[in-house]
């Protein structure tokens, strides 16, 4: 038997909140879109007359009073996610969120604390666990496959840096580019992280560095466990979107490389070459983006924990504070550190 389908709002008509409304609205069965809001009013309303959405407007309360909505994907900006969080929470709607929760870990507190108390369903949008090929290298590792695992390696490049303006509001790199690889190293194996040491610089573009921010990273980070990883970040890369993976361990080996949009291998006397990788993010990870939501959604239906629950969303901020200051002050930095600050 069919089930009715469950009505879901957006608050956010941006790049994100475009692309998680077009998936709702024609990609994931069981999903009814019924409004969008943005405080700029011509992007909830263009989004709504592209996507054939019911309703919009400026005001996310809207959104959380009307009474047929159900949950709620939270897709505006960063500094404004634990209020609508909280405010969401007490009209007993389910979330979803796009990372980070926030770059404050009182305010995340505080948002989780109202989430717990109001007993609502709450996802952080860590698409990247949802694609396939990283659940595959989880397996791996979950399923002892490559033995013991010692040391991961994660590869994560942008074709080309942000806007400034995008950068000054965005908490810096740490925040808005790692916090994913930070996600991803707690995903593939199930240890803390107790210590990270991070050093980098500006290379790309001079105004990255005026805005007090680093386009070029490295960071070394020991589990609990005595395993080691190990992020390398640059915020521009000639040839496209570079997203690797790979954990080593005592009984052999598991690696993910780029995606490309065709298999071809052009063979001549001069060279031996392919075509590039998916050029970003929306490309590279189409189908994760499907799947997270996907999961929200059945989490509501079946009453299943959330795939990325709000204690383990919390851990990707702390790491990214303590990169901050381990570049600050040039030394390792262990995690209990920032939480006793």
């Amino acid at each position: 038997m069919d089930l009715p389908p469950l009505n879901l709002g957006i608050i956010g008509a941006g790049r994100i909140g475009q692309l998680h409304a077009a998936n709702l609205s024609n990609r994931i069965p069981g999903a009814r879109l019924l409004m969008v809001t943005d405080t700029v009013a011509v992007a909830a309303e263009v989004c709504a007359g592209k996507l054939g959405i019911p309703a919009h407007g400026t005001d996310y309360r809207n959104i959380l009073t009307h009474p047929d909505i159900q949950a709620v994907v939270i897709c505006s900006p960063t500094d404004t996610h634990t209020e609508i969080i909280q405010t969401a929470a007490a009209a007993g709607k389910h979330i979803f969120c796009e990372k980070p929760i926030d770059v404050d870990l009182a305010r995340i507190d505080a948002a989780l604390a109202a989430v717990k108390k109001s007993g609502v369903l709450f996802q952080v949008g860590f698409n990247r666990r949802f694609d396939a090929n990283f659940q595959r290298v989880r397996a791996a590792v979950v399923n002892g496959e490559i033995g013991t695992p010692h040391q991961i390696h994660i590869t994560s490049r942008d074709p080309g840096p942000p806007p400034i303006e995008y950068i000054r509001k965005s908490g810096g790199i740490f925040l808005d580019m790692t916090i994913h690889d930070f996600d991803m190293v707690q995903f593939l194996i199930d240890s803390p992280i107790v210590e990270l040491y991070a050093t980098g610089g500006v290379r790309v573009d001079p105004a990255i560095g005026e805005v007090g921010d680093l386009d070029t990273v490295v960071i070394l980070l020991k589990y609990a466990n005595g395993a080691t990883a190990i992020i390398e970040n640059c915020r521009q890369a000639a040839y496209g979107y570079d997203q690797r993976v790979e954990v080593f361990g005592s009984a052999g080996t598991v690696r993910v490389d780029n995606i490309y949009p065709n298999s071809a291998i052009l063979s001549t006397q001069t060279s031996v070459r392919r075509d590039l990788p998916l050029h970003f993010f929306l490309d590279r990870y189409t189908d994760s983006y499907i799947t997270e939501m996907n999961c929200f959604l059945d989490a509501i239906r079946t009453g299943r924990p959330s795939p990325v629950p709000g204690d383990e969303a919390r851990i990707p901020v702390v790491m990214a504070i303590a990169a901050r200051m381990s570049i600050q002050e040039n030394r390792p930095v262990r995690l209990v550190e920032i939480e006793s600050v």
